[in-house]
């Protein structure tokens, strides 16, 4: 497994993960822009990701469900802010409803592209609105579940 930081500051309610990829710039970014790449890996095991829309352009958004092994359905909404192709974008995301409805606060997330040598950095910084979100994603796992999702991105690649 390549290196993985996952630092979460506390005093700037912020998440800093960097993480490389043993792939070509163009198929991690491929990966999480393209709906039909992302749907086969952004969730943690034994969890699916469902997209219902994706329009990935600046004022676009995603709209998504992780599924639960039982059919449990957890909705999450993410609204493109910025996006330099194959370089970096932003978005803004949130827990929301089966009906589009967000559940604020949310979280700003910017995600960098690099590429040096046939090996692929991901810079992604997570802004949260208050410090009981991020306290809460924390708790929740996230840590560990974006770690095993990043894994499942890893295996996809070399697949």
């Amino acid at each position: 497994m390549k290196n993985l930081d996952f630092i979460v500051d506390k005093t700037t309610k912020t998440v800093f993960i960097n993480r490389e990829f043993d792939a070509e710039l163009s198929l991690v970014w491929d990966a999480f822009t393209k709906q039909e790449i992302l749907d086969q890996w952004w969730a943690p095991k034994p969890f699916t990701s469902k997209t219902k829309i994706m329009d990935f352009k600046v004022g676009g958004r995603r709209f998504y469900a992780m599924v639960s092994p039982e059919g449990n359905e957890g909705w999450s909404i993410q609204k493109y802010t910025s996006i330099s192709p194959k370089t970096n974008f932003k978005m803004m995301s949130a827990f929301a409803d089966k009906d589009e409805n967000p559940q604020l606060p949310g979280s700003d997330w910017d995600l960098t592209f690099t590429e040096q040598n046939g090996t692929t950095k991901v810079s992604i910084t997570i802004k949260n609105e208050s410090l009981a979100r991020m306290e809460k994603m924390v708790e929740m796992g996230f840590k560990e579940g974006f770690t095993m999702t990043l894994n499942s991105l890893e295996e996809l690649l070399r697949a």
